[in-house]
């Protein structure tokens, strides 16, 4: 009998092509890999931000390029494209890809960034599938973010999910039991976890009332909980910069307002009361649920790179 067929019956390899030189290295065999889709609830542009800040800062190679023809539906969503004057210029053509990319400490870590595909999901996972098991990925991280009634002056909440109890258990601030519209994102995590590999979702909760613009708190949260997951050190300081200036905009918006004041107070009042006795873990505290003060992660740092020279 044939066995269950769910999509496609097309070839995954054919999806994509592949830097040879990089995906054969064995250097490149066990890392860590981060995915980011856009298109999909992207509350706050988190993962817009989150990846364009990853490819704008740190020290990046392609490893594979998938074939944005077999995957978009254009005319659903355009690609844009400049007219100047009497001639076209600048078409921003859709990108999906795999890079591997070297954090701050001299880490590398796998991206895999871009548009979410419109098109051929189960062919897209079994393609994605077949390079975490050729790259021999240790953990697959993805990232994605929705807008939630709560208020910006708390902390930036979380809900995270997978298979791995030691970077879920005592995170999530939201733990329902509901059905919502999948992404290509719950696919590939579906099908990642039955074949046996690692893999750990993180969804940013937004304040809905600032889901439509650039939040840069909701971004700087996305890469906390990520590097913290697969121990990187990721970039966030432009992004603290920009969440400050954020910060001050909104906060004269609000002085502005007794109807947006009094929105936010009813929100933080709800906060409040849902969070009273609620302890969360943090993936940055220690065994005694202790942070790390900057001496700790100053000689954490040191001992890292001391490792790193003592291996060259």
């Amino acid at each position: 009998m044939l066995e269950r067929i769910s999509g496609s019956l097309l070839d995954p390899h054919a999806l994509y092509a592949s830097n040879s030189e990089l995906f054969h290295d064995p250097a490149n065999r066990g890392l860590d890999m981060v995915m980011g889709f856009t298109g999909f609830a992207d509350a706050g542009h988190v993962v817009k931000q989150i990846t364009t800040e990853l490819l704008e800062t740190l020290e990046s190679e392609l490893v594979a390029v998938f074939d944005a023809d077999q995957l978009i539906d254009y005319r659903s969503r355009r690609p844009h494209v400049s007219f100047v004057e009497d001639h076209l210029q600048d078409y921003q053509a859709p990108s999906l890809a795999l890079y591997r990319l070297v954090d701050g400490l001299g880490k590398p870590f796998l991206l895999l960034a871009g548009f979410e595909p419109d098109l051929q999901w189960e062919r897209f996972a079994r393609a994605v599938l077949h390079i975490v098991e050729q790259l021999e990925v240790n953990l697959v991280t993805w990232i994605h973010s929705i807008p939630m009634p709560v208020p910006h002056t708390r902390p930036v909440g979380v809900t995270v999910h997978g298979n791995r109890p030691e970077l879920i258990e005592g995170i999530s601030v939201w733990k329902p039991t509901v059905e919502v519209p999948a992404a290509v994102g719950h696919v590939l995590e579906l099908r990642l976890t039955e074949a046996g590999r690692k893999v750990a979702g993180y969804v940013i909760h937004v304040p809905h009332y600032l889901a439509e613009a650039e939040y840069p708190p909701a971004a700087v949260a996305g890469f906390e909980y990520l590097g913290a997951a697969m121990s990187l050190m990721l970039p966030t300081d432009r992004l603290r910069e920009a969440g400050r200036e954020v910060g001050r905009q909104i906060a004269e918006q609000i002085e502005a307002s007794e109807e947006v004041q009094n929105v936010v107070s009813r929100l933080e009042s709800r906060y409040d009361e849902k969070a009273e006795g609620t302890v969360r873990r943090s993936l940055l505290a220690d065994e005694n649920d202790q942070l790390p003060n900057a001496d700790d992660l100053g000689a954490a740092v040191e001992a890292y790179l001391a490792s790193k020279e003592a291996g060259q």
